[in-house]
Formats: structure tokens, C-alpha cells, sequence
């Protein structure tokens, strides 16, 4: 029997095995009327299993004879590990191998061991679907091919993120925040729609979600072209062959009917009832295929909010007793409609779903219920309250047009007295201060406090006047580094605001929502930010028009917060957005021009594009000295992210000019103690560091660090990077114990707030003082971490760990494992092009060139020696000392050559050098005497 043949028979028998006796003799007499010759086959290997129970006990075609290995090259990529498995092939971690350029994807495989040709026309079909399909929230094809030993592969755009069901669970978000999630899938899944392609395997599982929040479909393996002209005999609907998941399965499906795009539109019934209530719609009272299968074709749906219900009870957790009450009503139609056991019955296409739940958010009659009056009446009056209850006073034209101008007379005259009640306020506020007279100076704090006191008691009969105060006076304490209390201010904003309902109200709510983002993001919270601002959004876009201002804000706030979290096209498109709204001709439009400008210059270096970030920087700070001068928060900002992007290609120099030129604007503008000072203070003690100027930084990196922990607490972000710092420091100055003590604090921060990116160069820090105390076996430990954390995007820190690795090895006697660690961090520096005149490239130079002369071949070692010595040199000023290292490896090859007078002489000389010109390096020192350790 051939492999095709077999592949056939094999879904169709174990399907058969899985039956009762009187299903089984029904379901083998419908594949015996469309293919007798498969039936009597079936037939006699059910007789043979009645006799010889273990006779199907071992695989007819050894599979792992035929499986893919780690390491093994498909095509031009280089698998890694397997990402999953099912019934069409294997999903692998692969990399390109062939050099063109790095990146890791998804190589989707076909099952190894048969040659089944209805998978591989499954597989012809997937890619055939995936080339012509292109939407944000489906995962991409990015290459297709055939290896050399005829294995076909698919490359997919390789997605980090977790099952729908488990991220809104984990979150424990709320019924509107997971019904905008599923959104997004109804648009992918729309999408294909209209590129003629039905999923068919639509659930959970092929739905993921990334940490920023976007969704992203996957795996279109049985998806199906409605505009194919004829389907050949593979075709996955023929007899018996099922390639869909049971579950989630539609009626049709497994009647075998006809599938069209209403059959995706049950499965996302499904997935939606497991988000919305975290159970599946049916509970058959067997688990069995066929009792599943009696439940889809026979039995009613639990309705949504009854099983919302009982998850509460069982759970317990207060959260899911609020979305059974939510489900109930408009929700459980909508789900029940996706859920009809007839297509017709259904919506009729993914866009009519979406569209309901659209309509259920924005407080609309949903089509799922019957459109009685009192319903839609209901609907209407509860969006419509406001101009509900004016209609229906005003009766006449005549009456209107005179309302309408009694109103703005009044508007009017409201602005006019609110305006003087603000100024009044003010002034009295100061006239009654003790500040008069020479005495101290005034103390900003207690007198917002004092403004806010007289606001509760004085404009209690004006609560739009005294909310806009509340904002005001929040803003102020932002300004002084105060975001909890800003935040404290917000929320008494909110309860004022609770009771008013205007445009000018929503116009306060904006603003507010904008603040509160900056205060969240500060305090190291953009998870939480994503979540309080993004209902705003809506408000943002109705605003947007007659009040750009507070519009852009908000849309640069929510940016700030998305790239936070690595959502660098969702922050792009938002900042973009911002930009726009800022050029419409406001008052201070240059510099909110410049803030944009410089948001969008951040996300170029997130993407590692520094030279262009540096640019587009340039020409941000250019538009905020044309507005009035950069002496001002915008400014520091903006010379501070000019100092970092500098250091990223390098230039130090420029690095610390522009980090000095930001440190002093903010000591002239807003003195010693606010949190902007402490933030510059950071970065420049970090590159004084490098530059070896090691008491300057350390006063520096000490008062910023006593700021932040004073300001935030011992567990913010901010915090754990300051302890890193000072652990560089310490290395420095060669205090080992206190660089372990800082960079374990760290450490220990990082992993709690997960932030892998943060967390790889802390690991390869503190891998390297664990070398340098003599523990080894810690240091190879922690390496190894850092290097898995940084493989694929990160190649200066994958270099950096392989070169701790090659210490490793060098201390253990093992060159050959050093020399390969060696030749690993070269490559990545080669595949980042990262060339000689950098640091680490010439750490890894001098790494190679100790090496060679401990291995004996002394000649050898003299060639390289000769040669790196008469290659152009590196920076002299570099950070890693090469201008010493050098000449130490020369004193050291000489005394190995037995010329101790010439080599001592020579290291005496280089350590007297290296001193006089860096005497507070006292690590640089230490590991010069190292290089040269032959010589005593």
C-alpha cells in the first residue's frame, strides 16, 4: 500500500475506531457508497483489530526517520526549535542562514514520514491563500520555497504572544476591552473574505495576541478559496477526511455540507462566547468526539450570561459576576445569532457581526433583537438624553431659533463670568498669603494645596469652573515632578465631572485623560495608561476638529504609552496623527510641531535606525528654537535623547556634549531636585563612566539615584536602572562586591517587572563581577541567560555574552570551546556590521589575541599581534583601553619568548601610562596587569 493510499485510510479508520458499533456501521455504509474499494479495506482492518487488538500498535511509516532536527537547513533558513504541530505539518523557529539578512520567522513544514498528496495540496493552497492576503492583524508570508531534498517550507512572520482566551483571562479585562480585541480578528477575518478565502479552522489557538495588544490570525492550512473553479480529489472536504478542529466546528462542517464564509462566522461565535465567558457554549456529558458532535448538530446553546453566571459562582472573582451582568441582553443575542445551527440563521457575513457588536459599544439597538419601539426608544434616549429632553421643549421654529439665541447669549455670558471668577480666584489666592512684606520665599506646594482647599469650598456651586481648576492645578504639580498627587487631583476632577454632560466637559475629560497618561508613564505604568486612556478615543476623534489642541495631546500621550511597550507602528500612527492636528495654525503650533517631531525621531531609534533618529531630532530641536528657544522642558528632552542616540553609534564625545548641554537647562530652569534633572543625570553619569571620569559620575549617578527612590519607591523601572549604573561604577573602580550588590538589586527588578529587554545587559554585567570574583560556574549561568534573551535582535549584547563564554572556557583550560565562543561573537558583530573601530569588536580582538598566546604557538600569536598592531587603530579613547591592551600582549608575548628584561620593561611602562592617563579606572589597570601576566 503507498503512502498516499495509506494517509487516506489511516484518518478514515481512526475516525471509525473512535464510533459506537451501530455509528460505526452507519458511517462505513456512506463511505462505502462513494468508494466501495476504501469500505472493504476499513472493513477487513476492523476485523483484524477484533482479532489482534494490538495489531495497529506500531506506526507503518517510521516518522522520525523523516522529522526535522534542531540545526538542520530547509531552504535558506536554519531551524532552531519546533513552535508546534498538527495535522497538516510542523511549525519551526528558524533563522536565515544564508547571510542575506537576520531575522527569525515561523518555517511551516509538512508532516515528515508520509507523502500525502492531499497535504501537499493543502500546503499548495495555504501559500496560494497567504500570497494574497495583506492586513495588520494576519500573520505575513514572507517567503515560500522548496528545500533541495524537495521539502516544501512556508515562512510566516514569526508572532510572541498568547491564545485570545488566555490573554483576556490572565488581564481579567473588561466585556468592552475583549470585544474590541475580537474586533480586530473580524477584521482580519473580513479580510480574507473578501479576498475570496474561509478560514474553516477558525479558534483560540490560531487567534494570538501580542504583549501591546494586537491580534494577529494564524494558520489558513484548511482555509478554502470560494473562487476556485473545481476541487481535485485531495480536497479536504472528500470522504471522511476531517482537518478541522471538533469544537469550534460549524453544523455544515460536519455534515459535510456546503462551507461558506457563514461557517467562520459560527466559529467566531465560539471563540467570542470562550472570551466573553471562558467556557465553551455546549456541555455534552461525555467528552467524546461523538457526543460533541451530537451537541453542535442537536443541542441548544447555554446562554452566554447564564454561563457567565455559573463561572462566577464557581470562581468566585467579582470581576466575571460584572460581565455575566453585561452579557445579558444585546450580548446574548448577538452570540446566540453567530450560533444558529442554520447558515441562514446566522449573520450574514463577519462585517454584520462586527458591526453589531459596534453597534452594542456605541449604545445602539443591536439587529440581533427584535426592533420593538420600546427597545429602540430605550437606545435612543439613553444616547440621546441631552437632546431628548431639549427637542422636546422646543415645539416651533420660532421658539427654537429664539432658544438657540438665548443660549449662546448665555454661553456667552457663562464664559465671561467664569474667565473673571478664574482671575478673581487667582489673585485673591496670592492676596492672602503671608509671602508679603520680605518674608520667606513662597512655597509652591502649599499654595496649590491652599488653591485647591478654597476651590472645594468657594466654587462648590460651580463645578465646571472649579473641575477646570482641579486640572490646572494638576497640570502645575506634574510640572513639579509630582505625579501621585497630580493623579489624587485627577480623580476628585472625575467625580465633579461625574454629574455635568457637555461639550466642554468632554473637552475637561480629554485633557484630563491626557494628563493622567503623563503621570501614569512617569510613574512607570504604561499597561495601565493603555487601558485608562484608550476609551477616550472616540471623545478624541469627535473633538478633534474643535479642539485640536487637547486632541493631539491625548493622541501623543496614548503613543507614548504604546511605545512603551514596544508598539512602535500603533505609536507611529498615533503620533503621525498628533503632527497633523498640531499644523492646523495654534497659537504655540512650532512647538507642539517639535514634540511630535521628536516622538517620531524616538520610534526611528527603537527600529535601530540612529543616524536618520538623529536627524529627524535635529530638525525637531531646529523647530523648538524657532517657536522661542529650547531652554524649557521640550528642549531637555530633546538633548537628552540627542546624547543617547549619539552613544548608541559611538561618538561619546557628542554624546556627553549633548547630555551636558540638557543637565544644564534643566538645573537653570527647574533646579536640583526635579525628577527632569535626575533623568539627564543618569545618562551622563553613564557615559562619564565610560570616559573614565569616574568621580564626576559618581556624585552624579548617587544624587540621581537618592532622587528616584525618594520620588518612586524602591521598585520602579527607573530605580533598577540607576542600581545598574551604579554597579558600572563600581566595576569600574574595580569594588567588586558593591558592583554585585547594585547589579543583583537590578537584576532582581527586571525580573519582576519582566522586562526581558531591560533585563539581557544586567545579566551579562553581572556575569561578568561573578567572573572577576572567581564563580564561574554563576557566571557561565548567567551568560548563557543573556545570550538566549538577546539572539535574533539584540547582536551587541549576544556578542558581549559569547565573549563572557569564551572567558569561561579561556579560565577553564578549554580553547577550542573559547575560540568558538569567540568566533560566534564575531559573527554577530559581522551580521551587524559593526566594524573595528568599535569597542566591542576590539575587546573581542584582544580577547582572540590572549588566546593565541596562551596556547602556546607563540609565532602565530606574533603574526596577529604584528598585524592587529598595524591595522588603523581604534578610538584611544575608547572605553575598553585598547591604546594599553596592545602593547601588554606585546609585553607579554616577550616574556613568553624569554625575553623577560625587554617584556617587564615594556609592562612597567604601559601600567605607568595607562595610570597616569586613567588613575580612577582602577578595573582598566587590572586588567592590563592581566594581559601581561607571563611577565610576573
Amino acid at each position: 500500500m503507498d503512502t498516499r493510499r495509506w494517509s487516506t485510510l489511516s484518518a478514515l479508520l481512526d475516525e471509525l475506531l473512535e464510533l459506537e458499533p451501530d455509528r460505526r456501521a452507519a458511517r462505513l455504509a456512506a463511505i462505502a457508497a462513494q468508494d466501495p474499494d476504501s469500505a472493504a479495506e476499513l472493513e477487513r482492518m476492523l476485523a483484524l483489530d477484533d482479532e489482534r487488538p494490538d495489531f495497529l500498535s506500531q506506526s507503518v511509516v517510521d516518522a522520525n526517520a523523516f522529522a526535522p532536527q534542531p540545526g538542520q537547513q530547509i531552504g535558506p533558513y536554519r531551524l532552531e526549535r519546533p513552535l508546534g504541530e498538527g495535522g497538516m505539518g510542523q511549525v519551526w523557529l528558524a533563522s536565515r542562514a544564508d547571510g542575506l539578512y537576520n531575522r527569525r520567522v515561523a518555517l511551516k513544514l509538512l508532516r515528515p514520514g508520509l507523502g500525502d498528496a492531499g497535504l501537499r495540496n493543502r500546503f499548495n493552497r495555504e501559500r496560494q491563500i497567504l500570497a494574497r492576503l495583506g492586513h495588520a492583524h494576519i500573520a505575513r508570508l514572507l517567503d515560500a520555497g522548496v528545500s533541495t531534498d524537495g521539502q516544501p517550507f512556508l515562512a510566516l512572520d514569526y508572532v510572541q504572544g498568547e491564545p485570545i482566551t488566555d490573554y483576556a483571562a490572565k488581564l481579567a479585562i473588561g466585556v468592552p476591552e475583549r470585544l474590541e480585541l475580537f474586533l480586530q480578528v473580524c477584521a482580519a477575518v473580513s479580510h480574507a473574505h473578501a479576498n475570496l478565502v474561509v478560514h474553516r479552522d477558525l479558534k483560540p489557538s490560531n487567534i494570538l495576541v501580542t504583549p501591546a495588544g494586537e491580534v494577529c490570525l494564524l494558520d489558513f492550512g484548511i482555509a478554502k478559496l470560494l473562487d476556485e473553479a473545481s476541487l481535485d480529489t485531495t480536497e479536504i472536504t472528500g470522504t471522511g477526511t476531517r482537518a478541522f478542529t471538533l469544537t469550534y466546528a460549524a453544523p455544515e462542517q460536519l455534515r459535510n455540507g456546503v462551507i461558506t464564509t457563514m461557517t467562520d462566522v459560527y466559529s467566531l461565535g465560539v471563540v467570542l462566547y470562550e472570551v466573553l465567558t471562558g467556557r465553551k457554549p455546549y456541555e455534552p456529558e461525555r467528552g467524546t468526539d461523538a457526543a460533541w458532535e451530537e451537541a453542535i448538530l442537536t443541542a441548544d446553546p447555554v446562554r452566554p450570561s447564564v454561563m457567565a453566571a455559573r463561572v462566577a459562582r464557581e470562581s468566585a472573582l467579582p470581576h466575571q459576576r460584572r460581565i455575566a451582568r453585561e452579557l445579558a441582553g444585546d450580548l446574548d443575542n448577538i452570540l446566540l445569532r453567530a450560533l444558529a445551527k442554520l447558515p441562514e440563521d446566522r449573520y450574514v457575513s463577519v462585517e454584520a457581526l462586527a458591526q453589531d457588536l459596534r453597534r452594542y459599544l456605541g449604545g445602539e439597538p443591536v439587529l440581533a433583537r427584535p426592533q420593538s419601539f420600546p427597545y429602540r426608544a430605550l437606545k435612543f434616549l439613553r444616547r440621546n438624553s441631552l437632546a431628548v429632553s431639549v427637542g422636546t421643549t422646543v415645539t416651533i421654529l420660532m421658539v427654537a431659533s429664539l432658544a438657540f439665541v438665548t443660549w449662546q447669549a448665555k454661553r456667552a455670558v457663562d464664559e465671561a463670568e467664569r474667565a473673571q471668577a478664574m482671575q478673581a480666584f487667582v489673585v485673591a489666592l496670592f492676596e492672602d498669603t503671608d509671602q508679603a512684606g520680605g518674608g520667606p520665599s513662597l512655597d509652591v506646594r502649599s499654595l496649590l494645596d491652599a488653591g485647591v482647599r478654597r476651590a472645594d469650598t468657594e466654587l462648590i456651586r460651580q463645578p465646571q469652573l472649579r473641575a477646570e481648576l482641579l486640572g490646572l492645578v494638576a497640570r502645575l504639580r506634574q510640572g513639579l515632578g509630582d505625579d501621585r498627587e497630580a493623579l489624587d487631583l485627577l480623580d476628585r476632577q472625575a467625580q465633579v465631572l461625574a454629574g455635568l454632560g457637555s461639550d466642554a466637559v468632554a473637552r475637561i475629560g480629554l485633557e484630563a485623560a491626557a494628563l493622567r497618561g503623563r503621570s501614569l508613564r512617569a510613574l512607570g505604568q504604561p499597561e495601565v495608561c493603555i487601558r485608562t486612556l484608550t476609551p477616550w478615543m472616540a471623545v478624541s476623534q469627535d473633538l478633534a476638529l474643535r479642539h485640536p489642541r487637547e486632541a493631539a495631546e491625548y493622541l501623543s500621550q496614548l503613543g507614548r504609552c504604546r511605545r512603551a511597550l514596544g508598539g512602535v507602528d500603533v505609536a507611529r500612527d498615533l503620533f503621525g496623527q498628533a503632527l497633523d492636528l498640531r499644523r492646523r495654525g495654534l497659537a504655540d503650533a512650532l512647538t507642539l510641531q517639535a514634540e511630535s517631531q521628536a516622538d517620531l525621531a524616538g520610534l526611528l531609534a527603537d527600529e535601530g535606525r540612529y543616524p536618520e533618529a538623529i536627524r529627524a531630532m535635529r530638525e525637531a530641536l531646529d523647530l523648538l528654537r524657532e517657536s522661542g528657544g529650547d531652554r524649557n522642558a521640550l528642549g531637555v528632552e530633546i538633548w537628552r535623547e540627542l546624547g543617547a542616540f549619539h552613544l548608541q553609534i559611538g561618538d561619546r564625545m557628542e554624546a556627553e556634549a549633548s547630555l551636558r548641554q540638557s543637565l544644564e537647562i534643566a538645573l537653570s530652569r527647574f533646579g536640583p531636585q526635579h525628577p527632569l534633572t535626575a533623568g539627564v543625570q543618569q545618562p551622563l553619569g553613564a557615559v562619564l563612566v565610560q570616559g573614565g571620569k569616574l568621580d564626576e559620575a559618581e556624585r552624579m549617578l548617587t544624587q540621581a539615584h537618592e532622587r528616584m527612590l525618594a520620588r518612586f519607591g524602591p521598585e520602579h523601572p527607573d530605580v533598577a536602572a540607576s542600581w545598574q549604573l551604579l554597579g558600572r561604577l563600581a566595576w569600574a573602580r574595580n569594588r567588586l562586591a558593591d558592583a554585585e550588590r547594585s547589579l543583583q538589586q537590578s537584576l532582581q527588578l527586571r525580573r519582576r517587572s519582566n522586562e526581558i529587554v531591560l533585563r539581557r545587559s544586567v545579566l551579562c554585567d553581572l556575569a561578568e563581577v561573578r567572573l572577576a570574583l572567581g564563580q564561574p560556574e554563576s557566571g557561565e549561568r548567567l551568560a548563557r541567560e543573556c545570550l538566549q534573551l538577546a539572539l535574533g535582535d539584540q547582536p551587541r549584547v549576544a556578542a558581549r555574552a559569547h565573549l563572557l563564554l569564551a572567558e569561561v572556557a579561556r579560565a577553564r583550560g578549554q580553547g577550542a570551546t573559547a575560540a568558538d565562543a569567540l568566533a560566534a561573537a564575531v559573527r554577530e558583530l559581522q551580521a551587524a556590521g559593526i566594524g573595528n573601530g568599535d569597542p566591542l569588536h576590539a575587546t573581542t580582538t584582544i580577547a582572540s589575541l590572549r588566546l593565541a598566546l596562551e596556547s602556546g604557538d607563540l609565532a602565530a600569536a606574533a603574526a596577529r599581534l604584528e598585524a592587529v598592531g598595524t591595522a588603523p587603530p581604534a578610538d584611544p579613547d575608547n572605553d575598553v583601553g585598547v591604546h594599553w591592551k596592545l602593547p601588554a600582549l606585546t609585553a607579554d608575548l616577550e616574556c613568553r619568548q624569554g625575553r623577560y628584561a625587554d617584556g617587564r620593561a615594556r609592562r612597567k611602562a604601559v601600567l605607568g601610562d595607562a595610570a597616569a592617563a586613567m588613575p580612577q579606572r582602577l578595573r582598566m589597570l587590572e586588567e592590563i596587569r592581566a594581559l601581561a601576566s607571563a611577565c610576573g
